[in-house]
């Protein structure tokens, strides 16, 4: 067992508790392994660690939320910015204007 139990990575909470060897939040459910902490960062849809100002690629069309614009797959898009939450890459789309991708969705660009 571990000494000090590292916080829950969705929701923060301190009351994580492990199982076996698995960590559990119970304010959320969350369950992850202890090694996940250790591969933390956000990664594109092929693995690759994705980092401030990097260069992506769109991989697949995407609906624009409230508009009739799609973000074409290829679309590259330059300088993103990686924040916390459900979308986890802020970027500025040629086109389009500022918005929000999920890392599932772009796979990172040779400059």
């Amino acid at each position: 067992m571990i000494d000090s139990l590292p916080s829950c990575p969705d929701c923060a909470s301190t009351f994580t508790y492990q199982v076996d060897a698995l960590l559990n939040c119970p304010e959320c459910g969350h369950e992850w392994q202890a090694t996940e902490e250790a591969e933390a960062g956000i990664r594109d849809s092929v693995g690759n660690l994705l980092a401030d100002g990097d260069t992506v690629t769109v991989i697949k069309d995407l609906k624009v939320k409230g508009s009739s614009a799609v973000v074409k797959v290829g679309t590259k898009v330059r300088n993103i910015r990686l924040v916390g939450g459900d979308h986890d890459i802020d970027c500025k789309i040629p086109g389009i204007g500022p918005m929000g991708l999920k890392s599932q969705f772009v796979k990172k660009a040779a400059d």
